[in-house]
C-alpha cells in the first residue's frame, strides 16, 4: 500500500480488461465464487455447529468438543472483527476511484477523509476473510487429526487466494485488502488457540504439614 503496489497490480488488471472492470459482474467471479462461496462458508460455518453440538451430547466425540468450539469461534471472530473494521477504516474500493472510471478521489488509509465523499467500507477485505478465517483449520486439525494439519491449512490458503483474486479481478478490492485480511485472521486464530484449546499444566497438590 505504502510503496502504490496495490495501484500497480489494479492498473495492469484494469487494463487487462481492456480499460473496465469486464469481470465485475461475470457469472463466474460474481456469483459462483462471491456470492456461492459466501453460502460455502456460512454452511461450512453449520456443519461446525451441528458437530459441537453433537459432541455436546455424544460421550464418543468428548474429545472434540474444546476443538470445535474453538473452531467456530476463530471463524466467527474473524469474518466478524473484519466485518467491523470496514466501516471505520473508510477506504474505496478501486471500482469506485476515479482511476479506474469511478468517481472519487483516492484516499489513503491514515489520510483525513473528506465528508463530501461519503462513507466507504472497502478495507479490509470481506469476502476474502470467508476463506481465510478458516485458517483455523490448522489449529482444529493440531488438536484433532494433527497429521492433517498442513493440509488443512492448505485447503483455508487456497479458498482465501481463489476468494481474494475473484474480487480484485471485479475491481472490489486491492491486494493490500486481502492481505489485512489474512493477517487478521490469522492473529485471531493464533490468539484463540492457546487459551481456548491447550490445557493448562497441571499443578501438583501441595503436601499439608501435619499438625
Amino acid at each position: 500500500m505504502a510503496g502504490n503496489g496495490d495501484q500497480w497490480l489494479a492498473d495492469l488488471l484494469y487494463r487487462g480488461q481492456g480499460g473496465r472492470w469486464a469481470l465485475k459482474d461475470a457469472w463466474w467471479t460474481s456469483q459462483l465464487i462471491h456470492r456461492g462461496g459466501k453460502n460455502l462458508s456460512v454452511l461450512a460455518s453449520l456443519l461446525v455447529l451441528l458437530a459441537l453440538l453433537r459432541a455436546c451430547l455424544d460421550p464418543r466425540w468428548r474429545a472434540l468438543r474444546a476443538p470445535l468450539l474453538y473452531l467456530l469461534l476463530a471463524v466467527g471472530l474473524a469474518t466478524g472483527g473484519v466485518a467491523l473494521l470496514k466501516p471505520l477504516t473508510g477506504l474505496d474500493c478501486p471500482w469506485d476511484l476515479q482511476r479506474y472510471g469511478g468517481g472519487r478521489p483516492f484516499v489513503g488509509l491514515f489520510q483525513p477523509r473528506p465528508a463530501t465523499l461519503g462513507a466507504a467500507a472497502c478495507f479490509p477485505a470481506g469476502h476474502a476473510s470467508a476463506g481465510y478465517a478458516w485458517v483455523a483449520l490448522y489449529f482444529f486439525a493440531l488438536q484433532a487429526r494433527p497429521r492433517w494439519r498442513g493440509r488443512a491449512l492448505g485447503v483455508a490458503l487456497a479458498t482465501g487466494l481463489v476468494f481474494g483474486i475473484a474480487q480484485q479481478l471485479r475491481g472490489a478490492h486491492f491486494l493490500s485488502h486481502d492481505v489485512a485480511t489474512l493477517a487478521l485472521c490469522w492473529s485471531t486464530a493464533v490468539l484463540l488457540y492457546l487459551p481456548l484449546v491447550v490445557p493448562a499444566p497441571a499443578v501438583a497438590p501441595t503436601m499439608e504439614e501435619p499438625a
